[in-house]
């Protein structure tokens, strides 16, 4: 039995209709930019995750993006931020002109290591901003992480582009620390049909300015208080995005049901470690909504190469981390300077875990992954 990574059909099978008859209203109306959908969208987003404000953006990155130029984020700015993410964490720092320093992740959860920041924190005082990132869907150690930004007065700005719906006993992701992201992006727990993004905030006066810089500044029509880009959300994302947002949390109970199974099925294999659950003991039902399932091996490649061979999907999340990347070169890191990083590069590997997914194809990879190992 083949298994595959994802399957983003049998998602969309459930819903077809309801998406299709919403896109012919949509046609008919001829209202593809902002408008009704979108502010749909941001208040049950906002409510979804306990933010006082949502904006619609284009993307996940250009969420980044505008939040970090709205905050007067760029030259001279130190923001830090792990080196094992998706590129655009440090990718948009950069944009603006900011100076990246990266802290290394906690082995354990992949997340920013708090002792990593306070020890990054005591070299550059002067930090403007912090970004957690809330990797896989598990949140980072917020706790710590807001007592040691809380006392220098740092802002923390949460990467939360995997995590819609992940709960931490300080709030959901996204809602706290002063501003967060989201990801649309087909493939997230919340996914639409292309790129679409969406910015968190607690402040008004903030949330105003982001509505305004994701039009080119424009506030009111073609007056412009600020430079911004074209940032706009497409109503027919957001529509999508209405659609999906009431199955969400059936959705994510299934991937925690999947990941169950799979912790079964796995515990105990040697040289095989699960992802971990830091935020069990609070009872939380979503405090792991497992974007990806990532497991770790020092036989990773091998692993993958034998589930290819089986028909079994899987993909490695990531394998050069941002420090080791040719464009950060500048930076002046290298081989060594942060081992968790690197090793976890090295040895993570994602298992299938959408919410479609059967029991018996469950079975199929962990029985592989058994015939590997033995």
């Amino acid at each position: 039995m083949s298994v595959p990574l994802l399957d983003l059909r049998r998602q969309y099978a459930t819903i077809r209709e309801e998406v299709r008859r919403k896109f012919d209203e949509l046609a008919d109306a001829q209202a593809f930019v902002l408008g009704p959908e979108v502010e749909r969208c941001e208040r049950d987003i906002a409510a979804y995750c306990g933010a006082k404000h949502a904006i619609g953006v284009s993307s996940g990155t250009d969420a980044q993006l505008v939040l970090l130029m709205a905050l007067g984020i760029g030259p001279g700015d130190v923001v830090i931020t792990s080196p094992y993410t998706f590129f655009a964490t440090a990718g948009c720092v950069a944009r603006v002109g900011a100076k990246i320093v990266f802290a290394d992740i906690d082995p354990a959860t992949y997340n920013l290591s708090p002792v990593a920041l306070e020890a990054a924190l005591e070299k550059h005082p002067t930090t403007k901003a912090i970004i957690p990132v809330h990797l896989f869907g598990c949140c980072a150690d917020m706790a710590a992480i807001q007592s040691i930004a809380g006392k220098r007065g740092i802002p923390i700005l949460e990467d939360a582009a995997q995590a819609l719906g992940a709960r931490h006993p300080a709030g959901g992701a996204g809602a706290i620390g002063e501003a967060g992201w989201f990801s649309f992006y087909p493939t997230k727990n919340l996914g639409a049909f292309g790129d679409a993004g969406m910015v968190t905030c607690q402040d008004d006066t903030l949330a105003a300015k982001l509505k305004a810089m994701r039009n080119h500044g424009m506030e009111p029509r073609y007056y412009h208080q600020w430079i911004g880009g074209n940032f706009r959300l497409d109503a027919l994302q957001a529509a999508v995005l209405n659609i999906k947002l009431p199955h969400l949390d059936a959705w994510s109970a299934a991937r925690r049901g999947h990941a169950a199974q799979y912790r079964t099925a796995l515990s105990g294999v040697d040289d095989l470690a699960l992802p971990v659950e830091p935020h069990a003991a609070s009872h939380l039902p979503n405090h792991h909504i497992y974007n990806q399932f990532v497991i770790r091996t020092s036989r990773r490649d091998a692993l993958r190469e034998h589930l290819s061979m089986a028909g079994i999907g899987s993909e490695i999340y990531y394998p050069l981390p941002l420090h080791l990347q040719t464009c950060f070169s500048d930076l002046g890191y290298g081989e060594g300077d942060f081992p968790h990083s690197e090793r976890a590069a090295k040895e993570t590997l994602a298992l299938p875990i959408f919410p479609e997914l059967s029991h018996a194809e469950i079975e199929e990879v962990c029985a592989s992954i058994h015939a590997f190992f033995n």
